[in-house]
């Protein structure tokens, strides 16, 4: 009797990226626009199908199998795999340039691989890409410096400065959840001492959401360091000079999370939106729109405005 094959249905598998990649059940169905329950049921599917655990439960916390890491790696080659056969298909022999604006935080984690997928699919396809803060790219945006640009919002909310005869074709694509992130080396202050901050200078909404966040609670705090580049920002913060607030996937390698044990406030969620330009546009600008959309899924297909 021939040995059945593994349950490689897409949309289980994007599941369990997903999971792996937020931390948790919680914030996965948040990401998926789902419900906790139908994530716990495709898991318990993707398990049954292979007659294997992929994450061992314990109470609310949990941990990837050494099965689990293992199919992580090929999860994600086969859903990388599946978005460049789409574009492959779709468009094999278009032409132009494509002129894409994006945070520099976001250009160094998700974007490498799908723009590397995009030009191996879209050979023809140039991409000019420039990495600056959102309020800055969302100017160039309103002068036509851009043909799509991916930007930082609060959840749920308008971009902000951006009218509506400039969102065609806006959808949220990604949800970070943001941590205060620090070095081992550095003594968590006590409750009523000023939080020393590692922070990227005005307008960078990170910047704005910790004083924000901070002020609520009414914690002090002072500006110890402040650097324009994600590089300079880690490099302070490993050095102990403060904390910081990144997305949680954006974690240098011995950086700890401080938490509410240690009197700061949870940070919340940003998240990244992409904007097309409005009108007609080349074949190229849409896409390049649509391959992103598609390989940040499912996080995407909500409009800009909700």
């Amino acid at each position: 009797m021939p040995t059945p094959l593994p349950p490689f249905d897409l949309d289980l598998l994007r599941t369990f990226v997903t999971i792996a990649e937020c931390g948790g059940f919680t914030r996965a169905a948040q990401r998926l626009n789902r419900t906790q329950s139908t994530i716990s049921l495709q898991i318990k599917r993707l398990e049954d199908g292979l007659g294997k655990r992929v994450f061992q439960r314990d109470g609310r916390s949990f941990t990837l199998t050494s099965d689990g890491e293992v199919l992580l790696g090929y999860a994600r080659r086969l859903l990388g795999m599946a978005n460049e056969a789409c574009a492959v298909l779709m468009e094999p022999d278009v032409e132009g340039v494509v002129r894409l604006g994006t945070p520099e935080d976001f250009a160094t984690t998700r974007l490498p691989g799908i723009l590397r997928r995009f030009s191996r699919a879209h050979p023809q396809v140039a991409l000019e890409v420039r990495c600056d803060f959102t309020v800055t790219l969302l100017d160039g945006f309103a002068r036509g410096e851009h043909d799509l640009v991916l930007c930082k919002r609060e959840p749920g909310k308008p971009v902000d400065g951006v009218a509506d005869s400039l969102a065609d074709g806006g959808v949220r694509v990604w949800r970070e959840p943001l941590v205060w992130a620090a070095s081992p080396h550095l003594i968590p202050p006590e409750p009523a001492a000023p939080v020393p901050l590692v922070l990227a200078p005005h307008p960078d909404l990170y910047r704005r959401r910790a004083l924000e966040t901070l002020n609520a609670r009414g914690r002090p705090w002072r500006i110890v360091y402040t650097s324009a580049s994600l590089a300079g920002i880690q490099a302070a913060v490993s050095a102990g000079l403060g904390i910081t607030v990144l997305p949680r996937d954006m974690l240098a390698a011995g950086f700890q999370v401080l938490d509410a044990a240690h009197g700061l406030p949870d940070p919340a969620d940003m998240e990244i939106v992409l904007l097309r330009r409005p009108g007609a546009r080349p074949k190229a600008v849409d896409l390049l729109a649509g391959h992103i959309v598609r390989s940040l899924e499912p996080a995407g297909g909500e409009r800009a405005g909700g």
